[in-house]
């Protein structure tokens, strides 16, 4: 097997089980550090003096080259088999949420391209943060404008990157970045990161304004809840549900089918209110590394087990029709 392969898909696979982000960083440091190397350096004992190349790289790399699949590799894979919703999961042809190192990403938005190429993706949406959530290197308007110059000069065949933003969600359902800006942008994922606790009927009309908002495309993460990982447990936001998927279903806004699995967002419950209400759904990785964008997998099981409507996921459509409906009039 191909060390550089080996190294970079355990760093994919580690990004997508969401292990420490050392551990995924010293992987993709040792494919980097071998990037290049001739068969015969690569086999010199040498190597593994080589800055960037630890113990348990060099013995990934050394069981690659004696024709192994790497110990590593392997029981990763095994852990991280698909388990259900492959026929939806076959069916979704990009992403509407992920991050980049612009504002919490852990890589650079390039790396994030080739693994949304790598996943059969026909486009993807950036979607960093806004300035409010400065604890995620939120995106002032001088950085997003920047930004934005540099995703709309990407070209990339088959491929298409899209602008685009998580915007926080105001305590009076206002949104953190300037009109104009939000107007500009191809995509706009809001979403609530603080202040999740907030009594019934005041989060119930901030979430609702955030639905009604003509720029808005996706309302994510909507309860706001954490179920299991590293940051603990989060009880989900207390609003009227039928009232937010209202708000949605009648201005065109998808309801956003998160997949990471510490998220589940929405819960069950309210994924059946929203089918009920006739809501549009993205189904989107809200990745923070190339390897999270396979989380999709998690996205898609749920939403088949549900039963949500599959022409009324829009990151099954194609991407005249995406736009279409992201260019919907006001």
């Amino acid at each position: 097997m191909d060390p550089l392969e080996a190294l970079t898909e355990i760093a994919y696979l580690l990004e997508r089980e969401r292990s420490s982000r050392y551990k995924s960083k010293a992987f993709r440091t040792a494919a980097a550090a071998i990037a290049g190397l001739t068969p015969e350096e690569l086999h010199d004992p040498a190597l593994r003096r080589r800055a960037g190349i630890g113990e348990s790289t060099f013995t990934v790399i050394q069981q690659a080259l004696a024709g192994q699949v790497p110990e590593r590799l392997a029981t990763l894979r095994a852990e991280t088999a698909p388990t259900g919703g492959e026929e939806l999961r076959a069916r979704l042809r990009g992403d509407l949420h992920s991050h980049s190192e612009w504002s919490d990403g852990l890589t650079p938005i390039e790396a994030m391209v080739d693994a949304a190429r790598g996943l059969g993706h026909e486009y993807l949406a950036l979607t960093d943060h806004s300035p409010r959530l400065t604890v995620a290197n939120g995106l002032s308007p001088e950085r997003l404008r920047e930004q934005m110059e540099i995703v709309r000069g990407h070209r990339s065949e088959g491929f298409t990157l899209l602008t685009g933003i998580e915007v926080d969600i105001l305590d009076e359902g206002d949104l953190d970045q300037q009109d104009e800006l939000l107007r500009e942008l191809d995509v706009v994922v809001a979403s609530a990161h603080s202040k999740l606790r907030m009594e019934r009927g005041p989060m119930t009309r901030r979430l609702v304004a955030a639905a009604s908002d003509p720029r808005v495309d996706v309302l994510g993460h909507v309860t706001g809840r954490l179920v299991e990982g590293a940051r603990g447990t989060r009880p989900p936001s207390d609003f009227d549900a039928a009232a937010v998927f209202s708000a949605c279903a009648e201005s065109g806004v998808a309801v956003e089918i998160n997949s990471r699995p510490e998220r589940q967002d929405p819960p069950d419950d309210l994924l059946a209110l929203a089918i009920d209400a006739g809501c549009l759904f993205s189904i989107d990785s809200d990745a923070h590394a190339p390897g999270q964008l396979s989380l999709l997998d998690y996205g898609a099981a749920r939403a088949e087990a549900a039963g949500v409507p599959v022409d009324r996921i829009v990151t099954t459509w194609p991407l005249d029709r995406l736009r279409e409906w992201l260019e919907r009039p006001r």
